[in-house]
This record gives structure tokens, C-alpha cells and sequence, in this order.
């Protein structure tokens, strides 16, 4: 197997002619979030046993990280492709450090006989992601070609297209039975909402929207101008009985479970991970992807999602901020935390206290980069946060 698949530390051009891809240190615990609830590897499976039966030129080569022979023996069962040995740690070692592998899963792309550096992709498990087979043969040409579909989309999407398919225009309310027209969603604000029961994140993230969308449904309702917002949840779910369960516990719409437009979405709007929440503009196009980290920020008053309104909240912050201490101990860590900013060595974090993520302020800790957000803040002495500790 070596020699046929690798004969020297570095990756070959071609095998036997054809185009070679470079799988590299795919986790075994990494989860696919992308319409369903299977891990990239799976995801890889479907379009290489898809290019492979047409026809296509199209090679795969696992390089493991795995921590023993038995757990690559028992992870690479169920591969189709070829593989570097377990024991050929000079090959693996070479491969990480010609293509700077960092972080898993990584796929790096190669063409036939590549010999420019721009022949090379490092993005694959995005392009897998994004446009799945429609990505062969993985050329400049053929993905500027898919770029320029995707924007043509984007530019003449609307509500309707996006949640409606030949066979259905509409949605379910929370009897699962009612139907609701697609129609009645147009020049409204709309959230679409990828979650699942079995991803803890979600099952988390879910009844602080639920209290958001409730708390502004409210707000529109009062200041009674006729606009409005609706969420639909993009079920991710792995059997109807859990979507049902899952759905149960939510006061907005739904498409149906299985709904092959659930899958059309993930790739549409290049959701990787889940819970993922899409806000789409009462003109029918998106807003932002960033829902549920824009919920977490601000609550309620994120609402209607926009670039206005986020520097609008992004300038209050600073305001507020400048009114908090600038250093803090909290009830859940015993080092001394310090307020900064992105500019000051902050950035986007996910609070060590409600798990959720965050950016701009936080408080910190210099010590060992344990991160809160502000609000998140429980002050106590030094020595009760010790004891708490």
C-alpha cells in the first residue's frame, strides 16, 4: 500500500492518472452539522462514491492522526479510499508540514499534475461543504462558475424560493398537522433556525430564543405598525419522533421533517455547525448568519438584526463599557479578570459561564484566558470566589 500511495515523504501528483485529493487528520469525533447528523467523513463518502460511479478521475488518501492501530483500523473500516500506513509516521509527519495542517479535518486539494502553488487547495472540507460534487474538478474555472451561480441566487432570492420545493409551499405550525402558506411570511422578518435535539448547544441555545422571540414579538405587537417576525426550524433532527419532541417545545413554524429543502439550505447558506440562526430581511434576502451569537449579545434588543442596529448596540457597549470596573473577580474563577476589548487583546470568545458565544468587551483572565461576558459578571471578594472555586 505505501508504495502504491505514497513512495517518498510527499504526496504524489496523480495515482494512476487521476486527480488525488489529500484527506488530512480527520477527528473521529468531529460531527458534520450540515443537514444531518453524520461527521464530515460521511459527508465525503456520499460525494466520492458519486463522483466515482459516473466516472470522475477523483482519488482520496486518509492521513490519520489516530491515537493507535486498533482505533485506525476501526475508524478507516468504512472508508473507500486509500490511506497512508498507521505506522508510516515519517509520511504523516512530512505531509502535516508541507501543507501546514493545523487543525481537523483538513482536505487539501490536488490536480493532475499541479505544479503551481494556486493548484492547490487547502479550503476542501468548505467546498465539500458548499457545493458537494457540483465542486469537481475542483478548478479555478469550475469554482468561479459555482461563486457566480451562488451570487445569482443570493441576488434574486426571496422567502418563498427559499422555503418552498415543487411538492410543497408550506410550513407547520405547533400542532404538526395545521399548514401555513410560505406566502404568509413575505415582508416579514424571518429566522431561519438549523437545531437538533441530540446537539446539547441547541437544546441549550433553544429556550433562551424561544424567551428573545416571545419578548419581541411582544415589543412589534405593542408598537402595532403591522411589522412582524417569525422564526422556522430547519429540523436537523434524526427521527420524526425527535423532531416532534424537539418541535413541541417551540411557539414558531417549521418545515416538514425530511424536507429535502432542510439540506438545500445548509448548503445554501454554507452552515457548518449547528445551532445555526439565518435572519432574512422582510425584502426577502439575508441579513446575517451571525443570529444566534447577535441573540446572545444583545437579546431582545438585536432585533431586526441589521448592520445599523449592530453598530448601533456595538456603540453602546463602548458607552457602558466605559462605566464598568476595570477589573473584576467572579464567583466562577479564582484569578483576578480583567475588562479589554478586541482592541485591547479581546475578540470573539465563548463565555466560560453561560457557554455562549461572545465578542467585543469580555473580562479576562490574563492568567490563563478563562473569558465571561460582562453581563455574565457574579462580583465577589477574592477570597469567596476562591471558596466558590
Amino acid at each position: 500500500m505505501r508504495d502504491s500511495v505514497v513512495g517518498n515523504p510527499t504526496l504524489p501528483r496523480k495515482i494512476g492518472g487521476e486527480e488525488v485529493l489529500f484527506l488530512g487528520d480527520v477527528c473521529r469525533g468531529y460531527v458534520a452539522l450540515v443537514g444531518k447528523d453524520s461527521n464530515f467523513n460521511r459527508v465525503l463518502i456520499g460525494v466520492y462514491e458519486q463522483l466515482k460511479s459516473n466516472g470522475s478521475n477523483f482519488e482520496i488518501v486518509f492521513v490519520s492522526s489516530d491515537e493507535d492501530l486498533d482505533a485506525f483500523n476501526s475508524y478507516r473500516e468504512n472508508m473507500p479510499w486509500l490511506s497512508i500506513p498507521f505506522s508510516d509516521l515519517e509520511t504523516k509527519k512530512a505531509l502535516n508540514r508541507k501543507y501546514d495542517v493545523e487543525s481537523i479535518p483538513c482536505l487539501v486539494i490536488l490536480q493532475p499534475d499541479n505544479t503551481k502553488d494556486d493548484d492547490t487547495y487547502y479550503d476542501g472540507v468548505e467546498l465539500i461543504y458548499r457545493y458537494g460534487v457540483d465542486a469537481f474538478p475542483f478548478t479555478k474555472e469550475k469554482l468561479d462558475e459555482l461563486r457566480r451561480e451562488e451570487k445569482r441566487k443570493h441576488d434574486s432570492q426571496t422567502v418563498t424560493n427559499l422555503l418552498t420545493n415543487p411538492e410543497r409551499d408550506y410550513l407547520l405550525d405547533q400542532t404538526i398537522t395545521r399548514k401555513v402558506p410560505v406566502d404568509s411570511l413575505k415582508g416579514k422578518t424571518v429566522g431561519l433556525y438549523l437545531s437538533a435535539q441530540w446537539c446539547m448547544p441547541c437544546v441549550e441555545f433553544t429556550p433562551k430564543l424561544t424567551s428573545i422571540y416571545q419578548k419581541i414579538k411582544q415589543a412589534l405587537q405593542e408598537k402595532g405598525d403591522g411589522e412582524d417576525f417569525e422564526i422556522v426550524f430547519v429540523s436537523n433532527d434524526r427521527d420524526q419522533s425527535s423532531f416532534e419532541s424537539y418541535f413541541g417545545t417551540m411557539p414558531w413554524l417549521a418545515l416538514p421533517f425530511r424536507d429535502p429543502t432542510a439540506r438545500t439550505l445548509a448548503k445554501y447558506f454554507d452552515v457548518q455547525w449547528i445551532p445555526c440562526l439565518i435572519i432574512i430581511g422582510p425584502d426577502g434576502k439575508t441579513v446575517t448568519k451571525q443570529g444566534r451569537n447577535l441573540i446572545n449579545l444583545y437579546q431582545e434588543n438585536a432585533y431586526p438584526f441589521t448592520d445599523a442596529k449592530v453598530e448601533s448596540l456595538e456603540k453602546e457597549m463602548e458607552e457602558a463599557a466605559k462605566s464598568l470596573p476595570r477589573s473584576e473577580y467572579h464567583a466562577g474563577h479564582r484569578h483576578l479578570l480583567t475588562l479589554v476589548s478586541e482592541g485591547s487583546g479581546g475578540g470573539p470568545f465563548i463565555c466560560c459561564d453561560c457557554d455562549e458565544q461572545g465578542s467585543g468587551w469580555a473580562y479576562q483572565c490574563l492568567e490563563c484566558g478563562y473569558e465571561v461576558h460582562p453581563r455574565c459578571i457574579r462580583a465577589v471578594t477574592p477570597q469567596s470566589s476562591i471558596e466558590d472555586r
